[in-house]
């Protein structure tokens, strides 16, 4: 039995590995700021740390006697300076884990984060690998993820109201597209067999790579509207759109840096798609839980 940190235990990947561990019989801390979604986690036995991410002393309260660390890097919409929120995460973590116990980490990266710069919102987990990896003695694996399938469901407003899909990127550019739940179960793999030493990644890619005019196909087939259309916005008009629906204007910039950098072929210079980076599920799957969505929005 081990003892497990897990930073962001109530997300998309947090909280399907602390369930996953814990039906393993190891002992489980999770860090997180609300105390409501947390339940569910220590009613099945995790202990609860409430705090903030970038404080380096509640930090080493919770790694000292620990053995392993899932971390990601936490999104803050309203940031006044997202990228300064994100290096100031990753820096007490970092610091965090000099001198502590813990000797395996798994932290969940992006495609993008070989981009020492131009990068938008994957810039931070690039410091953060760049960061870890400076870490003595502790052995580190980075799962650089794919395009999440769920950032498509906040597009449901949109479908409903003008009868489109939109984002940024070229209708006609295949991009990976990958359920956060895939995820989670290729990180829970690696940190219960711990089998990675020193410092590498492994790419986490989904089914197969997707144009954004497949996407708009599959779900608008999903919903009942198999003529949905994509239309690539322009950067501005996405900007402002984002602000609308409540991002910050740092976020927002970073989002179409990030955009812009995926358009220009950056982004996805780094990968080669094998059999051992390929997730099971689809984006023909994952439409209905679009439709789910976009019937209660």
């Amino acid at each position: 039995m081990k003892t497990y940190v897990v930073i962001g235990a109530t997300g998309h990947t947090g909280r399907l590995i602390v369930h996953g561990l814990l039906l393993k019989g190891h002992n489980v801390r999770i860090l997180a700021r609300n105390t409501a979604k947390t339940k569910e986690l220590t009613d099945k036995g995790a202990v609860h740390f409430q705090g903030d991410g970038r404080d380096e002393v509640l930090l080493k309260k919770i790694f000292d006697g620990a053995d392993v660390l899932y971390t990601l890097v936490p999104m803050d919409a309203q940031s006044l300076d997202f990228f300064a929120g994100q290096v100031a995460h990753v820096s007490a973590v970092a610091e965090a884990l000099k001198n502590s116990t813990i000797k395996h980490v798994v932290a969940l990266s992006s495609v993008g984060a070989h981009l020492k710069s131009g990068a938008g919102v994957v810039q931070g987990l690039q410091k953060m690998e760049e960061l870890f990896n400076t870490l003595k003695g502790i052995n580190v694996l980075y799962l650089r993820a794919g395009y999440f399938l769920e950032n498509s469901l906040g597009m449901t407003g949109m479908v409903k109201m003008l009868g489109i899909l939109g984002t940024p990127l070229k209708a006609d550019l295949k991009i990976p597209m990958v359920a956060t739940k895939d995820i989670a179960a290729v990180a829970l793999k690696h940190l219960l067999n711990l089998d990675f030493t020193g410092k590498s990644h492994v790419y986490v890619l989904g089914a197969r790579d997707y144009t954004y005019e497949e996407i708009a196909t599959i779900f608008g087939t999903a919903i009942g509207r198999p003529e949905l259309k994509y239309m690539q916005f322009p950067y501005e008009d996405a900007r402002k759109a984002m602000m609308m629906m409540g991002m910050g204007g740092s976020l927002a910039d970073r989002m179409v840096e990030f955009t812009k950098a995926i358009n220009e072929g950056l982004v996805l210079s780094d990968y080669v798609r094998t059999a051992e980076n390929t997730t099971p599920t689809t984006a023909e799957e994952f439409a209905n839980v679009f439709g789910e969505v976009f019937e209660n929005s």
